[in-house]
């Protein structure tokens, strides 16, 4: 078995695109004989090891988000244009609407961006809120019940 970790989101390195292997030390060895031969640079190194320092910090984030997360889903539940949300483990959520584009352009033009997913397969009709800041969760729920 392999565990992989990114420090992309909740570390809040992704443009760093460097994350962890925990394995068995005879899975590990036979991962060195594939990898390529340069390992990441210094200075991504240096800034992973900095982060890696900081674990409460990276902690208290994710269950700050996590809250966020579920309060926006309870909010987002009152509104008669949203059909379901689906269950996540993200940092985001996958809402289905009864009309995804309108409601994608009417935030687009009040500064809020989301993803229109309707045109992914199995996504259908559905927005893909990314989980803000409590002052920005908040602003997109008032902005949401402006939408007519």
């Amino acid at each position: 078995m392999v565990v992989l970790q990114t420090l992309s989101k909740a570390w809040g390195l992704a443009g760093l695109r460097i994350g962890m292997a925990f394995a068995s030390e005879e899975i590990i060895e036979i991962m060195n004989k594939v990898k390529p031969p340069y390992n990441i640079n210094e200075a991504s190194q240096q800034l992973a090891l900095k982060a890696l320092q900081n674990v409460e910090q990276v902690n208290s984030w994710i269950k700050e988000t996590l809250a966020q997360r579920d309060k926006l889903v309870l909010n987002l539940k009152n509104f008669d244009f949203v059909l379901d949300i689906y269950p996540s483990d993200a940092n985001f959520i996958l809402v289905k609407t009864t009309a995804p584009k309108p409601i994608y352009d009417f935030l687009v033009e009040k500064g809020i961006i989301v993803r229109d997913r309707s045109k992914v397969e199995l996504c259908e009709g559905c927005l893909r809120i990314t989980v803000g800041t409590p002052a920005e969760n908040e602003l997109l729920i008032k902005t949401l019940q402006q939408y007519k």
